[in-house]
């Protein structure tokens, strides 16, 4: 047998064991993948502008009102 052959093959089996090494065992990889929320949270601003609405529908905010402060919530 050559000596490269057997450098080549020493070389890929060493290779291979550090790429197990480096790998998490297929349970590990399993375990350490985060839970799904089970629904996605609704942004912050979201109460505001309901509340916002609201007021706009009882009639206390005016129309101009409503643009404004919406905007500013919205920070556009």
């Amino acid at each position: 047998m050559p000596p490269l052959r057997r450098v080549a093959r020493r070389t890929a089996r060493r290779t291979a064991r550090r790429q197990d090494a480096a790998a998490p065992p297929p349970e590990a990889a399993a375990e350490a993948a985060p839970a799904a929320p089970a629904a996605p949270e609704e942004p912050a601003y979201m109460a505001e502008l309901q509340q916002l609405n609201q007021l706009k529908e009882q009639g206390i905010l005016s129309e101009e009102e409503y643009a404004a402060k919406k905007q500013q919530i919205l920070g556009l």
